[in-house]
């Protein structure tokens, strides 16, 4: 079993640390924070690791971050996770070399896991980390939309899942839309079914996240990490007493 990790989440949009509600762009809560003072609150209480989101850029394709991502790199000590508008091999050599120690792929994966399986070939494993966020349909399958969650894909999550498994990716991210910014809790029979499918994957949970519980259960069912956004933000949830978990 790898460590598990405690992911702080930053989401971007024009600039501004926003929360979207179940990734619906109409249902956005802007907070009082500038993007890289957050980065650095979060360094202090302890955070090794940061989750980045450009949600510009993850609806209209083009990283827009880069900036801010070599400032939180340069002055806060965090590793960094962060992606939004990756669509070619040249934006995810963009993101490494301004700092991002893995470079999360989301649309581009649901749409050309071959492209991106290539990426974890040349790249490593540990650069690359595929998120496959799905809603659930009416009769229990787990669809995946893409470009910022506004379109939804013809790939599911179950066989995407074994595919890259099989293809030797590490380090899967996916959220439970439905759940994602409403703090009702993490999707525990999502994160079970991902073990049970794909038990090689270091699985990251993330939607829903509300209280120190949510996290020791995301531990305790075998998740290796978990993404807190919301809960944060609104002081629901003690950084520092989840990372001592």
């Amino acid at each position: 079993m790898s460590e598990f990790t405690v992911y702080p989440a930053i989401d971007v949009r024009e600039g501004r640390v926003v929360r979207l509600a179940q990734g619906d762009y109409e249902r956005e809560t802007t907070y009082g924070h500038d993007p890289f003072d957050a980065a650095s609150r979060y360094a202090a209480q302890g955070a090794k690791w940061l989750h980045l989101v450009d949600l510009d850029a993850a609806k209209a394709g083009g990283y827009t971050l880069a900036p801010l991502l070599r400032e939180i790199c340069a002055f806060t000590g965090l590793k960094v996770q962060t992606g939004g508008g990756v669509r070619s091999r040249d934006d995810v050599v963009r993101m490494l070399a301004a700092g991002a120690s893995r470079v999360v792929v989301g649309s581009l994966a649901v749409q050309q896991p071959d492209q991106v399986l290539e990426w974890i070939a040349e790249f490593g494993v540990e650069r690359i980390t595929v998120a496959l966020d799905a809603r659930q349909d009416e009769q229990d399958v787990w669809r995946l939309p893409v470009h910022g969650w506004t379109e939804t894909a013809s790939a599911t999550l179950d066989p995407l899942a074994v595919r890259y498994a099989n293809g030797g990716l590490k380090h899967l991210l996916s959220t439970d839309i439905a759940r994602d910014g409403m703090l009702s809790g993490p999707n525990a029979a999502l994160y079970a079914h991902l073990q049970a499918i794909a038990p090689a994957l270091q699985v990251q949970a993330s939607g829903g996240v509300r209280e120190i519980a949510d996290v020791v259960a995301a531990k305790r069912q075998g998740c290796a990490g978990i993404v807190l956004g919301r809960a944060l933000l609104e002081g629901k949830l003690d950084l520092a007493e989840a990372l001592a978990c």
